[in-house]
């Protein structure tokens, strides 16, 4: 068994290797930006109102763990009006846009909206595991 890679910290470097992969039977072939992009997008769509996740989180779920940035990038392409962009946050709950800019004011508002409580663009991230959560949501108790 060969060992696993890390870098000097020892974390474990193998899904920043190469391009995204998904399971394809008992081969990995590589998603194409398409792919990753309705994936990640899918999982924007399914956070219930009220609820917030964080980049990083969102690619995790979209099964492109460490691609947190993509995911920021995906959002800053948006043209649907129908997303619910403001639902993702930085991973320690920050909103990710200029403090006092418009679209920083704007998501403030829309999450405040759902009952989310912001306190100086600042959201509490639920200390539970929110991929729990939105399964349960998206899927029922099980």
């Amino acid at each position: 068994m060969a060992a696993r890679r890390t870098d000097g910290a020892g974390a474990d470097r193998r899904h920043r290797a190469g391009p995204a992969r998904r399971a394809a039977g008992d081969a990995l072939a590589p998603l194409t930006p398409e792919q990753a992009r309705a994936r990640i997008l899918a999982v924007i769509y399914a956070i219930p109102p009220g609820q917030v996740m964080g980049y990083g989180q969102v690619a995790m779920r979209a099964g492109l763990p460490g691609r947190a940035r993509l995911t920021a990038r995906i959002l800053g392409q948006n043209d649907d009006p129908t997303l619910p962009w403001h639902r993702v946050l930085r991973s320690d709950g920050r909103i990710a846009m200029a403090e006092g800019s418009a679209g920083w004011r704007e998501q403030s508002q829309r999450l405040r909206a759902e009952g989310v409580v912001v306190e100086n663009g600042r959201v509490r991230m639920p200390a539970s595991d929110p991929a729990a959560a939105l399964d349960e949501a998206v899927w029922g108790p099980g």
